[in-house]
């Protein structure tokens, strides 16, 4: 007998006090080792519709749900003993007639039963003159995306006022694809049916085969995670697939890609025994998010873990310099940079600061060019202030100067350290890493990439890369081709927003443009992207001074407290530290200890997260409060006014829209931007 769990067993048991989850655990490994043990109390539910549903009792009032037949038993749901009956008499757990896929299905006549006032006015709307969102589908089309043919009627007639409640009752990907015919007015193709209903892979979203205790354990010790046991199909995809070359998967904030990239690094380690997977991205707090998610995946398997690096790409590269060099890099501050240049500039008036500054850093140095002759040759791409032979002639003296003062003073650049280990490990007979997979890939530089590249030999899934072009907000663009690094063809976009709500994610996709196109012209396009819960609108507020901003703040935390959002779970964020301690005040005034992305919240006091929009990356929050957008702010004046031309000032307002779109998809449910007069421009594009 095959014994397995539900998506919907984990989700209940997470919401349950850590007692009450440990008497089910104690219950659910029972059943695991001996479904026909003596001590297990199973009673046949008579009131449920589908006759497999028995009861398991883990406590007094605790019940376990599950579904037996001859062939598995399956974890479908836990709860107090009464509400766990009525969740089994409202369902039914089936194959579909058409996809074959099995599903858990909520009883249409039950759900009215349950809740006739809401069902009264959805029918009123529905037969109200708004149009019907599916009316021009046919049953075939409604059968072939999986939804159960008793909720046929009601999705033919269902109007955009109703979706988002009547979608909360069908199966996931039943409502994914009406929600993606809903947006993009195309209905994904159907996956071909499955002779086992649970190898479809939409019953494998939702059901898991469970191996032995240890697999059982490792699924239950952090039941919220529900990533680490469920994936969607398009995910599994990914994880599981070879891929001859460099591969890539993108998709909006959301959809994922951090789970994908995660997932993927532990399948590389369980495959191999010989693996050594480096997993990275560009913060240490970044990496320590990851570092969490792989302990939960491998927490049972000490080799596969003994296989697996997480470090940010800065951490990584200093700790392999100390074992090339026997030393740690000294790296050049930007002051120090800039200082070296203005010096080697010294009588010179034709270049201004801000253009030295930024042709070193984004071309000289990124490039790591060696000579005037390489300089004469190196791609300038998205700068706009051409640059003739005899101008590279006469700037060449300036940036050699200014490299011999740094090097006098035993200064390095983080260009400079990645290129001279991506020099030393790619003549390399033995490079550290069999494979590597970087997570936030779209802030790669050319250094960083250059590197990593060079960190695993050649051959089937040496390089993988997650990321979103429209959260770049650390690197300008170039050409990953130029790199020999080509992910066309093998390149996949994420189309399901798992964490921000429809009305969340709907209004900071404003912020951006509805394609994002690579400097080698592989576009990502964010139509097609939906969210698969619905929310309240996000608040845009302008107001006169800070203290209505803090007012405003404060009623908005006082709202989220008493939905039950937990302190922990708000974060607080600012455009940079020049307005953390606004942020700060917000938070003492609301009797919350305010806590810096990375740092430990301490849990005798009651702690918010506050912090700087560049730190929200990888976090997320059931409710954000953006403040300080003010004009001068947002976009940053002082990144304004080091520009050294048209282009990029382009590229500085692009990255600081990507900035305010980053920190606002941090949140879930619930989204406060402020700003006070005059306020940032980009507030208006939210509407």
């Amino acid at each position: 007998m095959e014994f397995r769990i539900a998506d919907t067993f984990t989700a209940a048991l997470a919401r349950l006090p850590a007692q009450e989850q440990k008497a089910v655990k104690t219950s659910a490994f029972d059943m695991q080792l001996d479904p026909s043990g003596p001590g297990l109390q199973f009673h046949r539910i008579e009131a449920a519709r589908d006759p497999n549903f028995w009861s398991v009792r883990a406590n007094r009032d605790i019940r376990i749900i599950v579904h037996r037949t001859a062939g598995s038993l399956l974890l479908a749901y836990v709860d107090h003993h009464d509400k766990a009956y009525a969740w089994a008499e409202r369902r039914r757990i089936e194959a579909h007639p058409r996809t074959g896929a099995l599903q858990i299905v909520e009883s249409r006549e039950r759900v009215e039963e349950a809740a006739p006032a809401l069902f009264a006015k959805a029918q009123a709307e529905w037969l109200a003159p708004e149009p019907a969102l599916f009316d021009a589908l046919q049953l075939d089309d409604l059968l072939g995306v999986g939804v159960p043919e008793d909720w046929i009627e009601p999705v033919r007639a269902a109007t955009e006022a109703r979706f988002f409640d009547l979608a909360a009752h069908l199966p996931a990907e039943a409502a994914e694809a009406l929600l993606e015919f809903a947006a993009t007015g195309r209905l994904p193709k159907p996956v071909e049916p499955a002779a086992d209903p649970f190898a479809h892979p939409d019953a494998q979203r939702r059901f898991r085969v469970i191996e032995d205790v240890e697999a059982l354990r490792a699924a239950l010790d952090a039941p919220w995670e529900r990533w680490s046991v469920f994936l969607h199909p398009s995910q599994a995809g990914v994880i599981e697939k070879t891929y001859s070359g460099p591969a890539r998967v993108a998709g909006s904030a959301g959809t994922g890609k951090s789970v994908v990239a995660v997932h993927r690094a532990v399948r590389l380690a369980r495959a191999n025994p010989h693996a050594r997977v480096l997993l990275t991205t560009f913060s240490k707090p970044l990496a320590n998010a990851l570092q969490r998610k792989v302990d939960i995946l491998v927490a049972t398997e000490p080799s596969a873990r003994g296989r697996i690096t997480v470090a940010s790409w800065d951490g990584l590269a200093d700790e392999l310099h100390q074992l090339v060099h026997a030393r740690r890099p000294r790296v050049a501050t930007l002051e120090q940079i800039r200082a070296a240049l203005v010096e080697a500039a010294s009588g010179s008036m034709v270049w201004s600061e801000r253009f030295l500054v930024s042709e070193f850093r984004h071309v000289v140095d990124a490039w790591q060019v060696a000579d005037e002759m390489a300089y004469a040759d190196t791609p300038r791409p998205g700068r706009r202030s051409r640059l003739g032979a005899k101008q590279r002639t006469a700037l060449w003296p300036i940036f050699m100067a200014a490299r011999t003062r740094l090097a006098a003073q035993g200064l390095a650049t983080w260009a400079s350290v990645f290129s001279s280990l991506a020099a030393d490990y790619g003549a390399s007979a033995a490079p550290p890493f069999t494979h590597v997979v970087v997570d936030e890939a779209q802030d790669l530089g050319v250094p960083e990439l250059r590197f990593l590249r060079a960190l695993a030999p050649e051959g089937e899934d040496r390089l993988f890369f997650a990321g979103d072009l429209g959260q770049r907000i650390f690197q300008p663009p170039f050409s990953w081709k130029a790199l020999g690094i080509d992910v066309r063809g093998r390149s996949t976009t994420l189309k399901v927003n798992y964490r921000t709500s429809h009305q969340i994610r709907e209004a900071a996709d404003r912020l951006l443009p509805g394609a994002v196109q690579d400097m080698d012209g592989r576009e990502e396009t964010r139509k097609g992207t939906v969210s698969v819960f619905d929310g309240p609108h996000p608040q845009v507020l302008k107001l006169v001074d800070e203290t209505a901003e803090r007012e405003a703040i404060l009623a908005f935390l006082s709202t989220a407290r008493a939905e039950g959002i937990a302190p922990a779970e708000i974060g607080l964020f600012v455009r940079s530290r020049a307005q953390l301690d606004r942020a700060r005040t917000v938070a003492q005034a609301a009797g919350l200890v305010p806590v810096e992305p990375g740092d430990a919240l301490n849990k005798a006091v009651e702690s918010v997260i506050v912090g700087t929009m560049h730190m929200a990356k990888g976090l997320e929050f059931k409710a954000v409060a953006v403040l300080a957008c003010d004009d001068g702010v947002l976009p940053l004046q002082e990144r304004i006014d080091t520009v050294g031309d048209e282009a990029e000032l382009e590229e500085v307002y692009e990255t600081e829209r990507h900035l305010l779109y980053v920190a606002s998809t941090r949140a879930r449910d619930r989204l406060l931007i402020t700003g006070v007069h005059p306020v940032s421009e980009f507030l208006g594009d939210l509407g």
